[in-house]
């Protein structure tokens, strides 16, 4: 692997230092994400079952022991303000789920910056390697080997395989997140507006 890297010319710099960063980022996602898993179902009936009964403060403890998770921060926000108006409250919960949603989407868009230009780099070594290849020709003339192209044509191919390698994983990668994310916001969006007809019912 060394010597393949070696053989790849200086574009392979970048490219390995952008392959170490996008799949950081990938593992720090996913654990981040799994983190996330729980049954937001069960938790959302709790909360309204709890607020239906008149026990908001047990709904709050309910939320505070789920503190990393979007949904709760969020039903904590609206339980702690449930006496506001209900167009106050919605702004107030729309701008919360968005902090929410800054905080799931983090590093994103580093990642599809990774993603774009890696197999940019890729194509750079191509050129770069063809460009060597074909210098080497130019100076031999008729008495060009294969093996003198051999260290151009090694570049070139090298770095657009790598690039390329790296880009496709982290691409499907990043799919799954992007998935997730929407998933997330729309129980953020869904659950928030079924928890102020609540909080409203409950002041009428």
């Amino acid at each position: 692997m060394g010597h393949l890297i070696m053989k790849g010319g200086p574009v392979m710099v970048p490219i390995i230092l952008g392959s170490i960063f996008g799949f950081a980022i990938v593992i720090e996602k996913f654990i981040f994400l799994f983190r996330l898993r729980y049954d937001t179902s069960s938790f959302v009936q709790e909360i309204f079952k709890d607020l239906k009964a008149n026990k908001p403060q047990r709904a709050l403890l309910t939320c505070e022991r789920m503190s990393n998770f979007p949904l709760a921060v969020v039903f904590k926000i609206g339980i702690e303000r449930r006496m506001l108006s209900a167009e106050r409250l919605e702004k107030i919960l729309e701008q919360a789920g968005n902090n929410q949603l800054q905080r799931l989407e983090k590093r994103m868009g580093a990642l599809a910056s990774i993603i774009g230009i890696e197999p940019l780099l890729g194509f750079l070594g191509t050129i770069t390697g063809l460009i060597r290849a074909f210098m080497m020709w130019e100076q031999a003339g008729a008495n060009i080997t294969v093996s003198a192209l051999a260290s151009g044509i090694y570049e070139a191919m090298i770095t657009t395989a790598t690039g390329l390698g790296v880009s496709i994983p982290l691409y499907l990668c990043y799919n799954y997140f992007i998935s997730r994310i929407k998933y997330l916001a729309w129980d953020l969006n869904n659950y928030t507006v079924q928890l102020v007809e609540v909080l409203q019912e409950l002041k009428a």
